[in-house]
């Protein structure tokens, strides 16, 4: 069944699916996110590959991109890749709708308040959440020259009085500041959750992050900002973002490290298989491999490929799930797998935990991840 290929359809779509307020839905359906899509990009539409989309050669296809529950690429390898060549990472997009919906739900915002946005991309987002907190009340930064101007030129030309800045996100934008809520569309990474943000935020007031590592780049943070000039709270759902440009990890090419875990000795392996590679597990695992990139991918109806590798030493393993056997092939000097093993029995010890029974700490000397409280320190 085709999906929605208008505004008014894809806002029926969204008001039907999701649980936000009205508040947010009333922006939504204000806010045609084909006003912020270029003309050429890339998408993913039915679940394939990032394919080249052109306005102007297949509306269609344009359109059921727009305004589909998908992704929406506009940016490959930092603006190097150009289009209809498709890039290795990508680097800008306009996010699925249905998690920008809830994101913006789950901020509380309402009229009068101070935003700041970590990332501002095409301009989308900062021009919902102007919708929602009123004119020059939201301030957008964004690395990118390029992107910033194209941001900057949507908002005007779409009627969103938004103060956009071309600047380093983590250092947030103290002329601006303070902020009732800091919003972050890209990812931070391992302990590099940006202290400016906590200093610019009014106490009392909201910090909306996605933050990941190398194994798992897919959690969303809310932290709330406290008098002591500290910020504390929980992971509150699963999200996978870009990464904030200065924070990327190097995993190294996925390809050549498989060929270096091909020539390990093979062995087998009690951890199950799924609890490393899916589900609750995986989050708490990843805490203890930050490092390490983890990536699947299927060889059958229900056979997989765990690839584990870390680029800095040179070290990758294998673990070959057929007919629910495994087994596992290590190469370099760090034991991947022997690491996931000792990782498992933690997350194991501890009951298991899902990523909601985690937390993050933000203070001037750093951040400190814990179990359930504050006073369980990891």
């Amino acid at each position: 069944m085709p999906g929605p290929t208008s505004h008014a359809e894809h806002t029926a779509e969204i008001r039907a699916v999701c649980r936000a307020g009205e508040a947010v839905l009333g922006a939504f359906a204000r806010v045609d996110r084909g006003w912020f899509i270029p003309r050429r990009m890339w998408c993913s539409p039915r679940g394939r590959q990032p394919r080249p989309v052109d306005l102007l050669t297949d509306p269609e296809l344009w359109r059921e991109c727009v305004y589909g529950d998908t992704v929406v690429v506009t940016q490959f390898d930092d603006g190097a890749t150009r289009w209809p060549q498709v890039g290795r990472v990508a680097t800008s997009s306009a996010s699925q709708p249905r998690l920008v919906v809830d994101m913006l739900d789950r901020l509380r915002l309402i009229p009068g308040q101070r935003v700041l946005e970590i990332g501002a991309g095409t301009g989308y987002n900062a021009a919902l959440l102007a919708e929602l907190v009123g004119p020059h009340q939201v301030t957008t930064v964004e690395l990118d020259p390029t992107l910033a101007e194209i941001a900057a030129a949507n908002l005007t030309r779409t009627g969103h009085p938004v103060h956009v800045t071309c600047a380093d996100g983590t250092l947030g934008c103290p002329e601006r500041a303070p902020f009732d809520r800091v919003v972050a569309t890209v990812a931070a990474v391992g302990d590099g959750l940006p202290y400016p943000w906590v200093e610019q935020t009014r106490p009392g007031g909201m910090i909306l992050t996605p933050w990941g590592n190398a194994f798992d780049n897919g959690v969303l943070l809310e932290l709330t900002v406290r008098p002591d000039g500290t910020a504390a709270g929980p992971v509150i759902g699963g999200v996978a973002f870009m990464q904030l440009r200065g924070q990327r990890l190097s995993t190294g090419d996925a390809a050549d490290h498989a060929e270096l875990a091909d020539t390990g000795a093979p062995r087998t392996s009690a951890v199950p298989p799924g609890e490393v590679a899916f589900g609750e597990g995986v989050f708490g695992i990843g805490l203890r491999l930050p490092e390490v990139g983890c990536e699947i991918s299927y060889t059958g109806e229900h056979d997989y490929e765990i690839l584990l590798h870390h680029a800095a030493s040179d070290s990758a393993a294998i673990a070959e799930v057929r007919d629910s056997t495994v087994e596992v092939r290590e190469a370099g000097p760090r034991s991947l797998w022997a690491e996931v093993e000792a990782a498992h029995r933690w997350w194991v010890e501890r009951g298991r935990p899902g990523p909601r029974r985690f937390g993050v700490t933000v203070t001037p000397e750093g951040q400190t991840m814990w179990l359930d409280r504050e006073s369980n320190p990891i």
